[in-house]
């Protein structure tokens, strides 16, 4: 039987015992992939399954809500959301996961104060909904507070590393 949403399709991958990645890498644009490289690179170094995905919470904010929404039935423990200027993308995320967001600023040519606007707008989040931030285009440390967050969990040592 084909199950008739994502939401069930990710539920029927975890009856099945199927493992998923434990860290989720979101960016708002295809543009900022070569950004999150580093993250993604320190992820492999550790040896953590990491999964990547392009997702806009101005163009798509449906999908970002569903994809949240379904992180944790699919394994994910973490995620890193990587965004400029406005840089709404990941308080969406943490207003609709239990997850740490880990928020990742980003520089670019229309960034106000070289990447502070979006630093700024990571930081100031409202009561309940917590993010996480590291410096502006601090990818690797993003990865790399990931890695110490899965430590706390038992299921990663952090001195491996």
């Amino acid at each position: 039987m084909r199950p008739d949403t994502e939401t069930e399709a990710f539920a029927q991958l975890v009856e099945f015992g199927e493992p998923g990645p434990l860290v989720g890498i979101l960016v708002g644009s295809e543009s900022d992939r070569e950004r999150m490289e580093p993250a993604m690179q320190e992820l492999d170094d550790r040896g953590i399954t990491h999964e990547f995905h392009v997702l806009s919470a101005h163009r798509d904010p449906r999908a970002v809500a569903e994809y949240a929404s379904t992180a944790e039935l699919r394994g994910v423990r973490v995620i890193i959301a990587g965004a400029g200027m406005a840089a709404a993308l990941p308080g969406v995320v943490a207003s609709y996961s239990e997850l740490p967001v880990i928020g990742v600023p980003f520089r670019s040519s229309k960034s106000v104060g070289d990447g502070m606007d979006a630093l700024l707008s990571i930081v100031q989040m409202p009561p309940g909904v917590p993010v996480a931030c590291v410096s502006v285009d601090g990818a690797r440390n993003a990865a790399i507070l990931a890695a110490r967050i899965l430590a706390q969990g038992g299921g990663l040592r952090a001195a491996e590393h």
